[in-house]
């Protein structure tokens, strides 16, 4: 059966096992080792292995606690289910990354974020505790204060400590399901920079760049900020989704097309400040109204590279990585610019106090060593990727960005996580 990961690379013969609590005990005494796998949206290898266990088929809601907002959920529930059923209700995710088709136990996975991370940090704050099986086939409920080892290990793990079964996490109330959003124009980084500061109290924002400008445009950008909207309006529809049908001959995608989309894009919006207001699915989930929008980027798939920087040095870190892109003309039409607030105490979770810029790269020659090339400035300026993404960065560089990695390693060892738990991605790393 073939499995790929949602850049469509890498590409490998794998099996898929499901299990029930009868079977658990045999799946952990294969002597293989075996990475949980939800519904394929991690963009590298960090949920492949010759061996991944299905985690799709546990999708239970088991109880809603409509006074607090506790939810709680077999780790196999899509966050789009989440959404169908209690928006209407007037509830909504208080942490929810740039699609809703990802499981609960990959956003715990990979602590995921969202375009309020300044305001609310990652996915983890929202949990209340989760129950995960660990490497002897105990069942252990851990949250911050109970096992909270295991819990800054298990957020942003990667799948690697266990497999979470459940989770309790809380929703936040809303009044509408639709944002009051608002585009601030920038002419460039700096402009760009200085409009996320002055609205920084925003309850959401997120920049689109151009990464084709150049020279004094370098950094332009649509900043976009929202705010639930309090209408009392609460029917939510998905929206009907435009479906790629196969994968797009690879010249399509080139420095000309790429170049007029960023063009028009920035030049659509009249005027430095425009307000409209939009659906949830508009606002949180463009991408997701294309089903199989992996496939224009062609057979041979892309790699999307998310990097972050301290803040101190995000400007001139950013400056240095955007003209070495526009100069390269590799530019990205998907190019996300985003402001965080302070890292958590997770070992390996992604975000640091600073800005983030994510982009996505169509595989070709060369694009192994121009990515390298920005992993040197990366670190320069002492960032790092986010391994949610990653599926080609060097153990060295990996490291250099992680200062938690080795506790996390001696975690997984003494607990023998390493001889059950492995991915492509872990075994690349050493982790």
């Amino acid at each position: 059966m073939n499995f790929t990961s949602w850049g469509q690379y890498p590409n490998l013969k794998i099996k898929a096992v499901t299990y029930s609590w009868k079977n658990l005990a045999e799946i952990f005494n294969v002597k293989k080792t075996f990475i949980p796998y939800g519904n394929g949206r991690s963009y590298g290898d960090s949920a492949l292995n010759h061996l991944v266990l299905n985690m799709r088929p546990h999708d239970y809601f088991k109880s809603f606690n409509e006074e607090s907002g506790l939810l709680h959920v077999e780790s196999g529930v899509l966050l789009c289910e989440i959404l169908e059923h209690f928006v209407p209700r007037g509830w909504f995710l208080k942490v929810t990354p740039g699609t809703k088709l990802i499981t609960v136990g990959g956003a715990i996975a990979s602590d995921v974020h969202g375009k309020n991370h300044h305001i609310m940090g990652c996915f983890s704050e929202c949990v209340k505790e989760f129950d995960i099986v660990l490497a002897g086939g105990t069942i252990v409920t851990c949250s911050k204060t109970q096992h909270a080892e295991l819990f800054h290990a298990t957020c942003g793990g990667m799948g690697l400590t266990g497999v979470i079964v459940n989770a309790k996490i809380y929703l936040k109330k809303i009044k509408s399901q639709f944002i009051n959003q608002t585009t601030i124009k920038n002419k460039n980084l700096k402009e760009t920079f200085e409009s996320f500061e002055k609205y920084r109290s925003s309850s959401y924002s997120v920049a689109w760049i151009d990464c084709f400008a150049k020279k004094e445009n370098i950094g332009r950008s649509l900043l976009k900020l929202g705010e639930f909207g309090c209408d009392d309006k609460l029917q939510y529809i998905p929206k009907e989704k435009v479906s790629v049908p196969l994968n797009f001959p690879s010249f399509i995608l080139n420095k000309i097309s790429m170049s007029l989309f960023n063009w028009f894009y920035y030049k659509k919006t009249k005027g430095r400040v425009s307000n409209k207001v939009v659906d949830i699915d508009s606002f949180f989930y463009p991408l997701d109204a294309i089903k199989y929008w992996n496939r224009i980027y062609g057979k041979n798939g892309f790699v999307q590279y998310q990097c972050i920087l301290p803040k101190e040095k995000s400007f001139d870190g950013l400056t240095e990585i955007l003209s070495k892109i526009s100069n390269s003309k590799r530019g990205s039409f998907l190019a996300v610019l985003k402001l965080y607030g302070k890292a958590n105490g997770n070992y390996l979770s992604f975000p640091m106090e600073g800005y983030s810029l994510a982009l996505d790269f169509k595989i070709d020659k060369g694009i192994w060593h121009f990515l390298n090339e920005l992993d040197e400035i990366l670190k320069k300026y002492e960032g790092r990727v986010y391994l949610a993404k990653d599926a080609r960065i060097t153990k060295e560089n990996f490291e250099q960005g992680y200062p938690l990695v080795d506790k996390f390693r001696t975690f997984r060892k003494k607990n023998q996580m390493d001889k059950v738990f492995q991915s492509l991605q872990s075994e690349r790393l050493g982790i």
